[in-house]
């Protein structure tokens, strides 16, 4: 029996600005975005890209690193054919500096940490420089020092390429540090029940001024950033 998840799910991303999906567990969060990549095609409606369509990179909630791989060459398995230089010669050196991983190219997946591995999952993603970045809860699990040092520089790698990301998560707070919009969904079948700017620039996104507008957000949407 078919079960309907998703209702009169509709929004647009602006070129070069950062959106969180944002909702309770289960709602249909990571269901959107897999639609967004052509990994679900089963449902009823569409999604409109521009043309020529664009060039989508994914992080998701595991690292999904090739166990067999080094750190160098599971970034490059990424990169379309013609630019992997058949030399070896690197060509990712600013990459890997942002995200620090210019000593561990040579490493394989079981020698890293979960952090560690989410950096090269990043670095993979950024690699083929896309004009859409999906992510789907790319720090989950993570204890929050990590956590807060991955958004540091997720945020680092934004502002020095401007691709157009779309992110998932629970985590409100999270969402409100990172994001410039804020789409809430909730329901069963989801719906979008919000859309919120977020009116703060980044450098002030913390302490009180970050708390007051979740107490705000909280009120007007009790069902989605509580539940």
């Amino acid at each position: 029996m078919a079960t309907e998840v998703l209702q009169g799910i509709d929004f647009t991303l602006a070129p070069e600005t950062f959106t969180c999906l944002i909702g309770p567990s289960g709602c249909g969060k990571t269901t959107t975005l897999r639609i967004i990549l052509g990994l679900d095609r089963d449902f009823a409606g569409t999604v409109e890209q521009a043309s020529p369509p664009p060039r989508m990179a994914a992080v998701f909630q595991e690292p999904r690193l090739l166990p067999w791989r080094t750190v160098e060459q599971n970034v490059r398995l990424a990169l379309p054919p013609h630019d992997r230089p058949s030399s070896g010669a690197p060509d990712l050196d600013a990459l890997f500096a942002v995200l620090g991983l210019q000593d561990l190219r040579a490493r394989f997946p079981a020698e890293l940490s979960l952090g560690l591995a989410r950096r090269v999952a990043l670095a993979r993603a950024f690699a083929v420089m896309p004009d859409i970045l999906l992510l789907d809860e790319p720090f989950v699990s993570l204890d929050e020092h990590t956590a807060d040092r991955l958004r540091a520089l997720l945020i680092a790698l934004w502002q020095e390429r401007r691709t157009t990301v779309l992110m998932v998560t629970h985590n409100v707070r999270e969402a409100a540090r990172l994001a410039d919009r804020l789409l809430l969904m909730n329901g069963r079948p989801a719906r979008l029940v919000g859309d919120v700017a977020v009116p703060m620039a980044r450098a002030v996104r913390g302490g009180e001024t970050l708390n007051r507008f979740l107490a705000t957000l909280t009120r007007e949407h009790p069902e989605t950033v509580l539940a």
